[in-house]
């Protein structure tokens, strides 16, 4: 199943409301994405924005308004993360109070450890 391209606006307005906050961008399934401590901590995904959140976090947004929503790429809800559509983002100042707060969580998350290479078996 393929997924929608971002349109070039969303990344745009997206990288500018993370712009204020250190962080490493990574592309993703051909989406931008954002990681502090090499945990993600927001990125676009198709006509939209998701965001890593606290449980506190998550649940005061969703009932902030319903349009955001658990973030379940093709069925698969992601834990710990929101996903906010395109009619959330403008005027951008509510996208920008949650991109705070993910931030604000996710650096108090320790860095995530990379995995150990495994051994290549010879023939």
């Amino acid at each position: 199943m393929a997924w929608k391209k971002a349109s070039e606006e969303l990344n745009t307005l997206h990288a500018d409301m993370v712009a204020p906050y250190p962080c490493d961008k990574r592309q993703m399934f051909g989406f931008q994405m954002f990681f502090v401590n090499d945990n993600m901590f927001t990125g676009v995904y198709e006509e939209g924005i998701m965001m890593r959140l606290s449980e506190a976090d998550r649940i005061a947004v969703m009932r902030e308004n319903d349009e955001a929503v658990p973030f379940s790429p093709m069925g698969r809800t992601m834990k710990e993360y929101v996903y906010l559509p395109e009619s959330l983002l403008n005027p951008p100042e509510f996208a920008e109070k949650w991109i705070a707060k993910s931030h604000a969580y996710v650096s108090s998350l320790p860095p995530k450890l990379k995995k150990a290479k495994k051994a290549s078996k010879a023939g």
